[in-house]
């Protein structure tokens, strides 16, 4: 068995001239000559003799036609035969039936002799390695001490986000100037291309696997910038209204005026529209009010105008103003406009007072405010006769109480105030909004 093993191994280890092989090129001499033979045989020994790997190959030359049998380390060396004796002078054709080894010593031999060169030589190299890694730590322990400095991050960034990323920069850039420093110190600057290609193509892979991440901090990036609203402040963002709590390096949190907390992620603030209720004191309200077509409709919008004019918490400048909008369903629309401080003043109340007194003034006047309500009445059954009745008799006239305004102070706003701040008051949650910073 043993046997035959070994007669399939040595049929698996293919000769060199088994394979398609460069043959010398050129005309062939009639006369032979055996000097011509023994000289090329002298030339390609002492070729070889030259070179390593070869040693275990021998060479006769008939008629001009080259024999080489033997052993080498590896195919590619047999191989490599072909083009040496290929250029000898006189070379007609080459029988190339050289093996690979298979002595483990003589194999192993060359890995040893290498691994014993690379040590010799990484010994060789401690002291510059020595010298160039003292100076990469050199370099980042003054990049991580400028970093850690106070002044001048904090003075220059608009917060401390900002800050931590110009940090973060400095210490990165330090590293990479300390690595090409040292890399250059010890004659491997090519390593360092290699290095960045690599780190570009995972950073790039990185990046697309967490895309909706880095969007999402780009935008914290330029909202901390830009700051298109402060603390406190009320904003209406993708349909959701609320007072701002904070921003964070992922999110935009609001206060519902249900006392909710609303978290908007900061790439949708980024791209979406943002109103901001609280950048100017004063706010406009409105309402609409129908009125009956038969009316005099210069009479009702003159009458509409005093009445809100003269609430104690409509502000006289912009001017409240009222106008015919359409004509409805059994009714004339007026649409009634006023404006309040919204510091002092809520919004909601203000509202609902201006309705109530607008409507008293208008019934006041004897002017029908009609319901355009549509009601369907089923009436079942035969219809009762109909029976003629004497008029009811007039009601008593009434006197009239005058109608007063109330009190319309905003009293929820310090409630809601002392919550968002009771929120921005806990210390384990960093907040990218300044009172100070620049405001878009």
């Amino acid at each position: 068995m043993i046997r035959v093993l070994l007669i399939l191994l040595c049929l698996g280890a293919n000769p060199v001239w088994a394979q398609t092989t460069e043959q010398p090129q050129g005309s062939i001499e009639v006369e032979d000559s055996a000097t011509q033979d023994a000289a090329i045989a002298v030339r390609i020994r002492d070729i070889l003799n030259e070179l390593d790997g070869y040693e275990e190959v021998t060479v006769t030359v008939s008629s001009g036609i080259v024999t080489l049998r033997g052993t080498t380390l590896d195919a590619a060396a047999a191989a490599r035969l072909n083009e040496i004796a290929a250029r000898v002078v006189g070379v007609v054709a080459i029988e190339n039936e050289v093996v690979e080894t298979t002595d483990v010593v003589a194999r192993l031999n060359p890995a040893v002799e290498r691994f014993q060169n690379r040590f010799n030589q990484a010994v060789a190299l401690l002291p510059l390695a020595a010298v160039a890694l003292l100076s990469f730590l050199l370099i980042l322990t003054a990049g991580i001490f400028l970093a850690r400095m106070r002044n001048p991050w904090d003075r220059i960034a608009p917060n401390k986000f900002i800050a931590d990323i110009y940090r973060q920069i400095v210490r990165i850039a330090f590293f990479v100037g300390g690595l090409v420093i040292a890399l250059d110190i010890l004659g491997a600057t090519a390593l360092l291309g290699t290095i960045l290609g690599a780190a570009g193509i995972v950073g790039l892979a990185i990046g697309f696997a967490v895309r909706d991440s880095v969007e999402n901090f780009i935008a914290s990036i330029m909202l901390s910038i830009r700051q298109p609203f402060r603390p406190n402040d009320i904003v209406e963002i993708e349909g959701d209204i609320g007072k701002v709590i904070r921003l964070t390096s992922r999110a935009t949190i609001l206060l519902s005026f249900d006392g909710n907390h609303i978290r908007i992620p900061n790439a949708t603030v980024f791209k979406s529209r943002i109103v901001n209720y609280s950048t100017n004191d004063a706010r406009r309200f409105d309402f609409e009010i129908g009125v009956a077509s038969d009316a005099d409709l210069d009479q009702v919008r003159t009458l509409t105008d005093d009445v809100v004019a003269g609430l104690p918490f409509v502000l006289a400048e912009p001017a409240p103003m009222s106008w015919i909008d359409r004509i409805g369903d059994g009714a004339v629309i007026l649409f009634v406009t006023g404006w309040i401080d919204q510091n002092h003043t809520s919004l909601a109340l203000a509202k609902g007072e201006a309705i109530r007194m607008v409507k008293a003034a208008i019934e006041a006047e004897d002017i029908e405010v009609p319901d355009t309500t549509y009601r369907i009445q089923m009436v079942g059954g035969t219809p009762a006769p109909f029976e003629a009745t004497s008029p009811a008799p007039k009601a008593p006239e009434q006197k009239i109480t005058p109608v007063v305004a109330t009190d319309v102070e905003d009293t929820s706003k310090a409630a809601l105030d002392r919550i968002v701040e009771a929120e921005r008051s806990d210390p384990e949650t960093p907040d990218l909004l300044t009172e100070n910073g620049l405001k878009e």
